[in-house]
């Protein structure tokens, strides 16, 4: 049974983040910011200007009193000691901001909205470092650990991207919906209803491995070789949409979370690096299981590229709302997941010690 944090909102939860020194901020339909301390309890609110949907937040590693929060096109930046007014405030973006993003040196925040565009603010000059794109909205932007200048990007385009500051242009892209019609060579593309819109990124601690949930159900992971990323893993994760990933710090373990109400824990430790030799002898011999594939009683069997069916979660949690965001902290000593959804209350279970 999920334990419920409540008293901080009045509307649906959107989106979380802990700080390092274990402070929960959670943000929310119509301006609400609020802040909870580990036992549950709201230690102070904030409605921010225009009342505008509170959409991420995001605590400095470096500096855990300053809380980055996005609100329609805007970025403030406050002092969690002193919820108040905020000290800083970035108006980079043309549309609504769905993520930020804070690299580990605290040096430059990304913030990806609606327009499909990734801003970069350096927040040393406080000036706008980097324009990236995406052509369409673009989801979720996470920077990877121990690497300041590299990002990972996806969007409503289907689009995965790999970038570095340093350059205007992604390293590497890679499209979700023309993986999968090239893959599965026996599926025409008319029947493919249910295209990969991609929701959600995280990077697991190393820095290399990251996840993507999709419209479609699926999780897909992805390694980081130099310039460029490759698949590791598909498998079908959630009956519905994907709508949040999160890798549990220090571990391959992957958090999901979807449109059905369900939340899933994976351990993809095993599977991890296990297609990293060779890529291309692997594709051709599956491009090849595909050809030898029959029919029978008239359906055409599936052959999936990476895709693992036999890939089961280790905990599954049936959460009965939509999940909105995903969050995890130390509590009591032990991990517990904090899960948003459509209500105004935060969900929080435990999870098992890797």
């Amino acid at each position: 049974m999920a334990v419920k944090w409540s008293g901080g909102h009045s509307c649906s939860v959107l989106c979380l983040n802990v700080s390092v020194d274990g402070l929960v901020a959670s943000g929310a339909e119509r301006g609400e910011l609020a802040l909870w301390d580990g036992g549950g309890s709201p230690v102070a609110r904030l409605r921010l200007p225009q009342a505008e949907d509170v959409t991420s937040v995001v605590f400095s590693a470096r500096r855990p009193s300053t809380l980055y929060t996005a609100h329609g096109e805007t970025i403030s930046a406050l002092d969690v000691r002193s919820l108040q007014e905020p000290l800083q405030r970035f108006h980079v973006n043309e549309e609504e901001i769905n993520c930020l993003s804070l690299n580990d040196t605290d040096s430059s925040l990304a913030a990806a909205d609606d327009s499909g565009a990734i801003k970069v603010l350096d927040l040393e000059s406080q000036k706008v470092s980097r324009s990236l794109r995406h052509s369409n909205i673009c989801s979720s932007v996470a920077f990877r650990p121990q690497r300041p200048q590299s990002l990972v990007s996806c969007g409503l385009d289907m689009q995965v991207m790999l970038w570095n500051l340093q350059k205007a242009r992604s390293l590497w892209t890679m499209n979700l919906q023309e993986c999968e019609l090239e893959e599965e060579s026996l599926q025409s593309a008319g029947q493919f209803f249910n295209p990969p819109l991609a929701h959600s990124l995280s990077v697991a601690s190393c820095g290399n491995v990251f996840a993507c949930g999709a419209q479609d159900g699926k999780i897909r992971i992805f390694r980081v070789t130099s310039v460029r990323f490759e698949r590791e893993l598909d498998f079908q994760a959630h009956n519905l949409g994907v709508s949040q990933v999160l890798f549990l710090p220090e571990t391959y373990w992957l958090l999901s979370g979807g449109n059905d109400g369900k939340v899933l824990l994976w351990d993809v430790s095993s599977n991890v690096g296990k297609q990293q030799k060779s890529p291309a002898k692997s594709l051709h011999k599956r491009k090849a299981q595909a050809a030898a594939s029959s029919r029978k009683d008239g359906k055409l069997n599936k052959v999936a590229s990476n895709e693992h069916p036999g890939v089961v979660p280790k905990l599954s949690i049936e959460h009965g709302e939509k999940v909105n965001w995903l969050s995890c902290a130390e509590i009591k000593g032990s991990r517990r997941v904090l899960v948003a959804d459509q209500t105004s209350s935060v969900s929080v279970y435990p999870l098992p010690e890797p």
